[in-house]
């Protein structure tokens, strides 16, 4: 339910106050006019017209793709500390958060949200249906982000083809920018001896993790950034990186590298032999089956994990895994488990209006992040043509004599190098920003189906489809039990309360047919 907005000059109060948050995702984003201060111009204005005092104002320039930035922490802890603070400006939904994590975080906080160039101010006291879409929402920005994240991958890959390490150097190497600007790999050498310490250490079969662990810190071996000892996980990720043999694995696949190796293949398959002799974790599952609820299903009596066994060569069940000592949780049939899984999915429907109104939602939704697109491509083809017309009059100038071809050859150089980042950017627009809309979409239509369509899915598609819709998933005394991920927790409630009001009076209940009348009571024009 829309609330009246604070005319100008009258009396502040505790409901006045609001926070800011200002973000980019990159130095590339603000260069490209997503900047700093134009979101924190928007939200000053729009606080100005509609009687709000912005009290603080934080401000990220960093990537989203993972939780943890540090203003948005700050945001977090400030909100927290002055509890009469309970709003928040930001311009759209993917400046406030792109990931789940920072999602929940913000929503356990309890506070007003304003979202001003979409025009929806979320709350306690908005719909339903607002909470559903606005969880559409952050669901399909974070497969925007996956999305943008393609592009990097690729180049990653393109390094790993061409023999070089494509991310951070491992410990007992180092990364270093050749003449040409590729970045390499090469061995650091006041570490490697270590790291060759350490394989020869294990490779004899006379040391636990724990006392090579303690050997290592005794030599010296440290983590590189921080100094501190380093620990007995880091020492097993170590001693399974196939990179200190010269080769390394990108992607599933080997290749060989360009850097050298610092054990032989010998000393490397003679570690693993041992580490594998020591006992594998048990909840690895099987090498050879594809085993669809392994990894995904506790016990409810031990909190162990339930792994995938062949039975008669041809039955499946699980049992727990008992990591933490004997369970006396018996054996279940994988058919079993389908089946509860998709009576649980069942829940999980709406009909063909609710979906077609909600698509309509989020195309109408996205009506910003459109616009946004097309002035990001308008913005790099105009700074495609400005360096065109720049390396058209600079080769002129140097027919004309004006510059020398040092010069000429310097910045020519320096543009086209320019030109080709502006390349790719217009490639990652294209490529990235078509699925948006489509992803949101695609999740509401395989919710929609997902009870109907379990049983018969690959297991593949039954984790995807589990994954999408249900969290927690755990198994006692033959019942699964499952909790419906937000936002579709809203759905499953809103229409089991419906149906039970339906059957309460005979007829027809009004809580589904409003669920969607309009789509979002809290919209605000701007003055």
């Amino acid at each position: 339910m829309a609330r009246e907005r604070k005319k100008a000059g009258e009396t502040e109060t505790s409901g006045n106050r609001v926070v800011a948050y200002v973000r980019v995702s990159s130095k590339d984003q603000e260069r490209e006019g997503f900047s700093i201060p134009a979101q924190s111009k928007l939200l000053a204005e729009y606080a100005h017209a509609n009687g709000l005092r912005v009290v603080e104002e934080f401000a990220d320039v960093e990537t989203a793709k993972r939780s943890g930035r540090s203003n948005f922490g700050a945001m977090v802890q400030y909100l927290k500390r002055h509890p009469a603070v309970r709003s928040i400006l930001v311009e759209k939904t993917d400046r406030l958060y792109r990931n789940l994590k920072d999602w929940v975080t913000i929503d356990e906080l309890g506070v007003e949200i304003h979202f001003v160039k979409e025009n929806v101010v979320l709350s306690g006291d908005s719909r339903s249906s607002e909470k559903f879409m606005h969880g559409i929402k952050v669901l399909v920005a974070k497969n925007y982000i996956d999305n943008l994240s393609e592009e990097t991958r690729k180049g990653m890959l393109e390094k790993a083809q061409q023999g070089l390490w494509p991310t951070f150097a491992p410990m007992g190497y180092k990364n270093v920018q050749m003449a040409n600007g590729k970045r390499v790999i090469t061995v650091d050498p006041e570490m490697a001896p270590l790291v060759q310490q350490l394989f020869e250490w294990y490779s004899t079969g006379l040391y636990s993790l724990k006392e090579v662990a303690a050997k290592a810190r005794d030599i010296g071996l440290v983590y590189r950034k921080s100094r501190n000892r380093i620990g007995v996980s880091t020492i097993h990720q170590m001693l399974k990186h196939r990179i200190y043999t010269g080769k390394f694995e990108w992607l599933g696949k080997i290749y060989q590298g360009s850097h050298l190796p610092l054990v032989s293949e010998e000393i490397w398959t003679q570690v693993q032999e041992v580490l594998e002799g020591r006992g594998s974790a048990k909840l690895r599952g099987s090498k050879v089956h594809d085993f669809t609820f392994t990894g995904m299903v506790k016990c409810r009596h031990c909190g162990c994990a339930l792994v995938g066994d062949i039975k008669k060569e041809k039955y499946v069940y699980y049992r727990c895994s008992g990591n933490k000592g004997r369970c006396g949780e018996p054996y279940v049939r994988e058919k079993v488990l389908v089946e509860q899984c998709a009576a649980i999915l069942v829940r999980l429907r709406f009909d063909d209006e609710t979906l077609e109104l909600m698509t309509r939602a989020l195309k109408e939704s996205f009506a910003v992040e459109t616009k946004d697109h097309a002035d990001a491509v308008a913005r790099v083809q105009a700074e495609q043509e400005r360096l065109n017309k720049r390396l058209e009059l600079l080769w002129i100038d140097k027919a004309d004599g004006k510059v020398d071809s040092s010069f000429y050859d310097t910045m020519s150089a320096q543009w086209r190098a320019e030109l080709a980042r502006c390349a790719r950017d217009a490639e990652s627009l294209n490529k990235a920003s078509w699925s948006y809309m489509d992803e949101g979409i695609a999740l509401l239509t395989l919710a929609q189906k997902a009870g109907s369509i379990f049983t018969t899915e690959p297991s593949a598609r039954k984790r995807l489809l589990l994954n999408l819709a249900c969290s927690n998933l755990t198994w006692a005394n033959g019942q699964l039990h499952a909790d419906f991920r937000q936002p579709f927790d809203l759905l499953v409630k809103t229409f089991a309360s419906a149906d039970s009001a339906t059957s309460a009076e005979g007829g027809n209940n009004r809580e589904k047919t409003n669920w969607l009348p309009e789509l979002d009571s809290n919209q605000r024009p701007f003055d």
